[in-house]
C-alpha cells in the first residue's frame, strides 16, 4: 500500500486530507511539525509527502530543501500553500517540490495531484533503454542517473521527466500548456509550475542546458552543436 506523509498543523486540513486519501486506498500518516516531518521522512516508509508552507518546527520550504539534500532526495513532495501567495508556490517549487495545491483547495483535486505525481515518479521510460548521450550530458534512464562532465547531477522525478521528454524530441517547440500536458500529465493548472522546474533544470545542468526559450511560444532542447539554450525562462 502506497504511504503518504500529510504534514500539516491545522487539524481539520489534515483530517480531510487523511480520510480522502485513505478513502482512496493509501495509508496516510499524519505530523504537525516540520521536525517530526524530517523525522517520519528519516525512516525511508514513506511514499510521498505533502507539506504545508506555514507549520512550526520547520516550515514547508525548509523541509523540502533538507529532504532534498538528503539520502532520500528521490522523494515525490507536493506543496501545500495559501491561495494567491504566488511567491510561497514559486518558492515552494524552486526548494524542490513536484508541485504544489494553493489553499482552499478540493480534497479530491489533491487526491488527483497525489496519484499523478506518484505515476510519474514510478513510471518507466520505455523509448530510451540505453545511455541517452547530448554533448557532455549523459542519461541513464534504468538508474536516472544524470551526469555533466561526468559529475553526476541530483535531479528531482518531475525534472528528470522534463530532461528526458525534452532529450526525446530535440529541435521542437514546446509550450507551456503541451509541456504541462506530456509531462506531468494535467490538462488543467498553473503554468508557472513549467517555467520554474525548467528554471531550475536550467541552473542544475548550468553551461550544459540546451533548453531554448522561443518567445511567445514556448521552449526547445537543441542539440549539441546547434548553439547555446541557456536563455532566461
Amino acid at each position: 500500500m502506497v504511504h503518504i506523509l500529510v504534514a500539516d498543523d491545522d487539524v481539520v486540513v489534515a483530517d480531510v486530507v487523511r480520510r480522502y486519501l485513505q478513502r482512496d486506498g493509501m495509508d496516510v500518516t499524519v505530523v504537525d511539525t516540520g521536525s517530526k516531518a524530517l523525522e517520519k521522512v528519516g525512516d525511508g516508509t514513506v511514499d510521498l509527502a505533502i507539506l504545508d508552507v506555514m507549520m512550526p518546527e520547520g516550515d514547508g520550504i525548509s523541509v523540502c530543501e533538507q529532504i532534498r539534500r538528503g539520502v532520500h532526495a528521490e522523494l515525490p513532495i507536493i506543496m501545500l500553500t495559501a491561495l494567491g501567495e504566488e511567491e510561497d508556490r514559486v518558492a515552494g517549487l524552486e526548494s524542490g517540490a513536484d508541485d504544489y495545491v494553493a489553499k482552499p483547495f478540493s480534497p479530491r483535486e489533491l487526491s488527483l495531484r497525489v496519484q499523478s505525481v506518484l505515476r510519474r515518479a514510478t513510471a518507466a521510460h520505455p523509448v530510451h533503454h540505453t545511455e541517452i548521450r547530448d554533448g557532455n550530458i549523459r542519461v541513464d534512464p534504468a538508474s536516472c542517473a544524470v551526469t555533466v562532465d561526468g559529475r553526476e547531477i541530483s535531479t528531482t522525478k518531475r525534472e528528470f521527466d522534463l530532461l528526458m521528454y525534452f532529450l526525446g524530441h530535440p529541435g521542437v517547440v514546446f509550450t507551456r500548456e503541451e509541456l504541462l500536458d506530456h509531462v506531468w500529465g494535467w490538462t488543467f493548472g498553473d503554468i508557472s509550475t513549467v517555467t520554474v522546474h525548467v528554471k531550475r533544470l536550467r541552473a542544475k545542468l548550468g553551461t550544459a542546458a540546451r533548453i531554448e526559450t522561443v518567445w511567445g511560444r514556448g521552449y526547445r532542447w537543441n542539440t549539441a552543436g546547434d548553439g547555446p539554450g541557456a536563455d532566461t525562462a
